[in-house]
């Protein structure tokens, strides 16, 4: 393993050092909001103690980033591949056009979480929030999977205003005791079957790998699935007739 201290080093300058380095296990100290960490890598571990600046894991290729901190905005932009674990926050646009890979957010996220968020060929995108998730959450998501977990939020519907404005694919999870009300036509809301649950329960896991956590105490929570209505779509959009 390879240490970097980050402390006032240029953004730009740090970038250079950690992508000059051989060694596939790196870990960033003293990380106080250099931008851009991590972004394209693909086949490394890279761990950040600290608080990195926007852009963490842009274009990610395959690496597991893990910050022992908060992170501010575009976490995960575009990532193909990889993951990311934030053990604290994230800023807004988490995840915004992801085609692929892991996030997990040990606590909250920001505004417009998995905007644009999308699958792409055998790629899968997924974020899971472990507390509750800023408006405009899934905005134009058009694949993948969000998943809020709202803790601490007593049952309560774990998610800002204008969940899922947009959406024309994919699926967001968000346990709460009562079914979301007021959000956009775009928006279908069901009750999780089993199979949504079973369709969730590694991501739980996994989430509870991270960050300690009961799982199946979680997995034993009312879900409820919002989906796209294939009624409300952009059919003034589309070239063909449905």
């Amino acid at each position: 393993m390879t240490t970097v201290q980050a402390n006032l080093t240029y953004y730009q300058q740090l970038n250079e050092q950690i992508r000059a380095i051989d060694d596939t296990d790196i870990t960033v100290e003293n990380v106080i909001g250099q931008r851009y960490i991590g972004c394209g890598s693909a086949d490394h571990t890279i761990t950040i103690h600290g608080t990195p600046g926007n852009g963490l894991g842009q274009y990610l290729s395959g690496s597991t980033i893990e910050v022992f901190g908060n992170a501010q905005e575009a976490v995960g932009d575009t990532m193909n591949k990889g993951d990311i674990i934030i053990h604290g926050n994230v800023g807004d646009a988490c995840g915004y056009g992801m085609r692929g890979g892991r996030i997990f957010i040990q606590g909250d996220c920001g505004y417009r979480g998995g905007i644009h968020m999308k699958a792409y060929e055998q790629h899968f995108p997924v974020i899971v929030i472990g507390g509750k998730a800023g408006s405009f959450l899934g905005e134009y998501q058009a694949g993948g999977l969000i998943l809020v977990l709202g803790q601490g939020q007593n049952g309560a519907y774990p998610a800002g205003n204008f969940c899922g404005t947009g959406m024309h694919g994919g699926k967001i999870v968000l346990r709460c005791d009562k079914a979301p009300a007021g959000l956009p036509r775009q928006v279908l809301v069901s009750p999780a079957s089993q199979a949504d649950l079973d369709g969730i329960a590694p991501y739980v896991e996994e989430y509870c790998r991270h960050f300690g956590g009961d799982a199946a105490a979680l997995l034993g929570q009312q879900y409820y699935v919002l989906s796209p209505n294939p009624e409300a779509g952009y059919h003034q959009l589309y070239t063909y007739e449905s």
